[in-house]
């Protein structure tokens, strides 16, 4: 497969890029890694430690000998032993995680936020940047935080500084512009992609973004 030429996009080597899809698949890991996205986030529930050890694996083959980094969500002992090198945690996972381990394996880290409390317990792990949502609202998942908008992203990137900032939480291509006005380095995209009628135009367009001039 000939991967996508990326040397028009700007900073194409910040992490994570300001386009980043978040799956559970890992047929759209495959579909993702193929349309030339940089960062991808596999998100999958449930699994035991065999099964996600496996998915974590059978990820990293598809990304092999491409540029995408490939970001494994949750399972740190699979992600350390399968070789990862990202990995994003959310709150109730942090507090279990072994953040030690996790740096000693030399994974980058990415940690969910919703409130003040989340951020300062994310902040002090140090991570490599920190996410806020849900920026709009959501039906994929149960919150059980209202969803923060956009005025939040700005207060939020005046308090993380130099850490890159990503959004997420029902953002819409449309809305693209006016989220990173406010502060977020990123955008994290579930629904805009998973559930849209043509994914791979859809994704195409957030590159096709990436590049316009501000």
């Amino acid at each position: 497969m000939q991967y996508p030429d990326r040397s028009a996009y700007p900073d194409r080597n910040a992490y994570p890029d300001r386009f980043y899809p978040v799956v559970d698949t890992l047929d759209w890991v495959r579909r993702l890694t193929g349309l030339g996205v940089g960062t991808v986030q596999l998100r999958a529930k449930d699994l035991n430690d065999g099964e996600a050890l496996q998915l974590v694996s059978d990820a990293l083959e598809i990304v092999k000998d491409t540029p995408v980094r490939l970001v494994v969500n949750d399972y740190w002992r699979a992600a350390i032993v399968a070789g990862a090198k990202h990995l994003h945690l959310g709150q109730e996972d942090l507090a279990t995680a072994d953040v030690h381990e996790i740096r000693k394996a030399g994974l980058t880290l990415g940690l969910s936020t919703h409130d003040d409390a989340e951020l300062e317990t994310a902040l002090a792990a140090e991570p490599d940047y920190i996410a806020l949502g849900p920026i709009f609202p959501t039906t994929l998942k149960a919150m059980r935080f209202a969803p923060q908008g956009i005025p939040k992203i700005t207060e939020w990137k005046q308090r993380v500084g130099n850490i890159p900032l990503v959004a997420i939480g029902g953002i819409k291509l449309e809305q693209a512009p006016e989220i990173y006005a406010a502060g977020a380095d990123s955008i994290a995209v579930v629904s805009d992609i998973t559930q849209n009628p043509d994914p791979d135009a859809r994704v195409k367009a957030w590159l096709d973004q990436m590049i316009e001039p501000a």
